[in-house]
């Protein structure tokens, strides 16, 4: 007798899951795909591959993934381990953390913006970004120089 064999799954990450215009989601959302936002999160976003954000679009809350495309209104902090692209119609307020960023013209950024390395292990988003120079010290026989002069 010949077994029958389950057709193989498809890999999750290849999904794309759609909040339709007018759909309204209050509570997180997490994927290991792509997720499609036309309608309004009231929540987290979470997303192993992509979020997109249409121009209608709304997000209270924050976002986390390896790639976002906004186009309409955030309100919250966007983390985008690789790539951030920020359409002319975006309206973000809140922090946004990537590896690149692309904004065009036209879009808005109301908050803080890090650039650099990302990570988003144990649930905390916190980019590895180099430590800014420390100001040079004033040589002390600097000071009778100047006070002299004065």
């Amino acid at each position: 007798m010949a077994k029958e064999q389950a057709p193989p799954q498809p890999s999750r990450e290849g999904v794309i899951s759609i909040i339709g215009p007018g759909m309204r989601v209050i509570g997180d959302c997490d994927t290991e795909g792509t997720l499609r936002i036309e309608g309004t999160v009231e929540g987290t976003v979470r997303a192993g591959k992509a979020v997109v954000v249409g121009k209608d679009g709304v997000v209270l809350g924050d976002i986390q993934t390896q790639d976002a495309v906004i186009g309409g209104r955030v309100t919250g902090t966007v983390v985008a381990e690789s790539r951030l692209e920020l359409q002319a119609t975006c309206l973000i307020d809140g922090e946004i953390r990537a590896r690149r960023i692309k904004l065009d013209e036209g879009g808005t950024v109301n908050g803080k913006v890090l650039m650099g390395e990302t990570t988003l292990q144990s649930g905390s988003a916190k980019p590895a970004l180099p430590r800014p120079a420390t100001q040079p010290q004033p040589n002390p026989s600097d000071r009778g120089v100047a006070a002299g002069a004065a």
